[in-house]
């Protein structure tokens, strides 16, 4: 199965939710309707060296 990373993920129902910023008349969740939206940001962390 081939995985699909997204743009945004919905606050209210918590799917993700793919939006083309350009085109978008509308800033709004396909599934539920809901108007907030959040940045998906990579799980991958910054190592820092300690001193």
């Amino acid at each position: 199965m081939e995985r699909k990373d997204y743009g945004y993920k919905c606050l209210n129902c918590g799917k993700p939710v793919e939006i083309d910023l350009q085109k978008a008349k509308k800033i709004i969740c396909p599934y539920c309707g809901y108007r907030i939206l959040e940045k998906r940001r990579p799980s991958i962390g910054r190592k820092v060296k300690a001193k």
